[in-house]
């Protein structure tokens, strides 16, 4: 019997790689969208919804053997995902696959990960069958840095010379296609990062030779930080992306695990492909 995979947060970064990975199996996909004009693919059912609204994601969950749960950052983040979980499981949902974040954990100094290990606990307690991904740094989050370095040939962070094993978003789609599928035991935790854990500096000298065009790290104080996000971020998103740049800085983010080889079969990317497949984000406008 074909399986069904519901996936949430679609129309995001992971979730457009996911539709393309579950493209290749053998499985229905439906995604749960609230505006079904920003996803025009083939093959794909389309359940028009926001994951906040009860009304519509529990006929979304009908006949669904799987889900991705995602959902966009936001402060009640937490309570939306434990609510889509509760839901899940009264639906009969086989496996749900929680995406969550390197080193999660309730006591982390990092707003983030306590919310992430929050429902984590929660999904452990419900008794479904599930999975958890923990991708670290995500290296497609450098693209915030892209019109700044474009612009100026510079780009800054609070993290000094520390390593993070940062992982491609695709291969984050990849793993999540693998286990989505069958691959793996329940309960399982995975982590997801690089081939490699890489600096800053690392990655201005990356997106250096990727663009042709000298890119340079500056390492911010953490004030300086908070003021360059002033009025970028709203406040909330703001202090915890200090916090999680102080994770990256203690160097609580630099261990690398095979987890990416181990579910797909292919090697994690490493950075350097990273910058050749994004360079024209990175580049000098002309």
């Amino acid at each position: 019997m074909t399986t069904t995979v519901l996936v949430t947060g679609a129309t995001g970064g992971i979730g457009g790689h996911l539709l393309t990975a579950l493209g290749d199996r053998d499985v229905t996909v439906r995604a749960l969208v609230r505006d079904p004009a920003r996803l025009a693919r083939s093959g794909v059912e389309v359940a028009r919804g926001d994951l906040r609204d009860p009304s519509a994601v529990a006929p979304a969950l009908r006949g669904v053997d799987a889900v991705f749960l995602n959902s966009p950052s936001a402060p009640d983040a937490a309570a939306t995902q434990i609510a889509v979980a509760d839901a899940a499981a009264a639906a009969g949902v086989s496996r749900l696959v929680l995406l969550s974040q390197f080193a999660a954990r309730a006591d982390s100094p990092v707003r983030f990960l306590r919310w992430h290990a929050e429902v984590e606990q929660h999904v452990r307690d419900l008794g479904i069958g599930h999975v958890v991904l923990r991708p670290n740094l995500f290296l497609q989050g450098l693209l915030a840095f892209a019109p700044l370095v474009a612009a100026t040939g510079r780009f800054g962070a609070p993290i000094g010379g520390a390593a993070v094993s940062a992982v491609d978003v695709r291969d984050i789609a990849d793993a999540a296609a693998a286990v989505l599928t069958g691959a793996g035991p329940d309960g399982a935790v995975h982590d997801l990062t690089g081939p490699r854990a890489v600096t800053h500096p690392e990655i201005a000298a990356a997106l250096t030779g990727a663009t042709g065009h000298p890119v340079s790290f500056d390492d911010l104080t953490p004030q300086a930080f908070a003021t360059a996000l002033h009025g970028v971020l709203p406040p909330w998103q703001a202090a915890g992306l200090v916090e999680d740049y102080a994770h990256y800085a203690r160097g609580e983010a630099a261990r690398v695990d095979d987890a990416v080889v181990v579910l797909t079969g292919h090697p994690a990317r490493t950075l350097e492909e990273f910058a050749h497949d994004h360079a024209a984000a990175f580049a000098p406008a002309g």
